[in-house]
């Protein structure tokens, strides 16, 4: 039965593995891997969290020390008797060091080491966000970009439209008023051409802002959507797998029980076992002695360890509410891929059709048989059937790309940035 397990543990780790091949591959839409790696390896977000999985690691060494300390303690002091006037030099001095219990020492060590395994998941959880970030703000880019390239297409159309109509109203085969239609019509698209390449000018400084190192290139390949062949419960498990939130508020909940243990066990407090040296009455007696302090403090220590508990409470409760929302944001991630690509088919071939009727409207009016207004009406709504073809291909293939990244099959943390840490 073992040996089963395991054989389907690889094959499901294979599957993994090839799909996230796949995904990285047959990409041409998405950025060099390379330029990703850099510009999510400079990312403010990934540093802070980088910085403070280093101050994770240092205070593991605290933890694992303690806080206890040697304290030298020395003192003088003058005696003098009355019957007889004399006056005595003395002094002592002592060594004293508090002792942690050996319980303690293992919650301390286990406190260390989950305060660095919840940086950790912090670390990966701030590489997802940010490659969330850029895969928005590259598609936003995207968008703008085919936008651009429609209404230039359109744009050509409409000029040589109004080419042909000039030719028509100089033999004297349509009116003027045609003319001005068509060129108004023409600086029409210009106009919006031009709105266009300023919203993807704007889109490509965002995008190289927050992330410098991804260099926009002039041409970009969209590929065909491909559909999402696996059931939900698969991309579900794989989401859920090593998830870097879910990770880091379980790890939050593992280190406030610890830190309610540790406070339990406070409630019996370490003493101080210490060593003194006195020399009294003038050197005359020399006292040796080993002495033990106890603190006595009940009320608040129990208090605080009561305060704790709850601590652990509200962090239990927050890793269950993270794990219910996750579960929610995949399924939504998952509807969103499939939806997306049911909605390209639709425009795909509502655009093909439309196109066709573009193309015989336009081909009527050559022969005079259709009017401009149905030719140039025919031309506006192809030019909107073709931006919501494009539109909707973008969306699915980043809905696509999406359900990736949130199953770690796209972007996943280098082990060179990982060793960085």
């Amino acid at each position: 039965m073992n040996i089963r397990c395991n054989i389907a543990l690889l094959l499901t780790l294979a599957a993994f593995g090839s799909n996230a091949y796949a995904v990285a591959s047959n990409a041409p839409d998405l950025p060099p891997q390379s330029q990703v790696d850099l510009a999510l390896a400079n990312n403010l977000m990934i540093l802070n969290a980088n910085s403070e999985f280093k101050l994770a690691q240092v205070n593991q060494r605290k933890w694992e020390s303690g806080s206890y300390e040697f304290n030298l303690r020395a003192g003088s002091a003058q005696r003098q008797i009355a019957n007889t006037g004399l006056k005595l030099k003395e002094w002592d001095v002592s060594l004293e060091c508090p002792f942690r219990l050996p319980n303690k020492v293992g919650i301390d060590s286990d406190i260390g080491s989950a305060t660095v395994a919840r940086a950790d998941f912090a670390l990966g959880d701030a590489h997802h966000e940010a490659g969330r970030t850029l895969l928005h703000a590259w598609f936003v880019w995207l968008r703008e970009q085919a936008q651009v390239k429609l209404w230039q297409h359109q744009v050509e159309i409409y000029q040589q439209q109004t080419e042909m109509v000039a030719k028509r109203v100089e033999a004297g085969d349509a009116p003027k008023l045609e003319l001005n239609i068509a060129q108004a019509t023409q600086a029409q698209s210009q106009v919006s051409w031009q709105q266009a390449m300023l919203r993807e000018r704007m889109a490509g400084t965002d995008l190289q802002r927050l992330y410098p190192a991804i260099i926009l290139p002039a041409e970009i390949t969209s590929p065909i959507p491909q559909s999402i062949s696996e059931s939900y419960e698969v991309w579900l498990a794989r989401m859920l797998d090593d998830n870097h939130e879910l990770g880091m508020v379980q790890q939050n909940a593992r280190v406030q029980r610890l830190m309610a243990e540790r406070s339990r066990a406070d409630q019996i407090p370490d003493p101080t076992v210490g060593l003194r040296y006195s020399n009294e009455m003038g050197g005359n007696e020399k006292i040796t002695g080993v002495f033990l302090t106890l603190p006595l403090s009940f009320g608040l220590r129990s208090a605080n360890a009561q305060g704790l508990e709850q601590q652990a409470d509200i962090a239990k409760d927050q890793a269950e509410f993270v794990a219910h929302r996750l579960r929610n944001d995949a399924y939504a991630t998952y509807q969103q891929a499939v939806r997306s690509y049911a909605t390209y088919l639709q425009a795909h071939d509502a655009a093909v059709a439309i196109r066709a009727n573009a193309e015989l409207i336009g081909k009527a009016y050559r022969l005079g048989e259709s009017s401009l207004s149905d030719s140039l009406s025919a031309r506006r709504i192809a030019h909107e059937a073709n931006l919501s073809e494009s539109l909707a291909q973008l969306d699915a293939n980043e809905a696509r790309y999406r359900l990736a990244l949130d199953a770690h099959l796209l972007w996943p943390p280098t082990e060179v940035a990982r060793e960085s840490k």
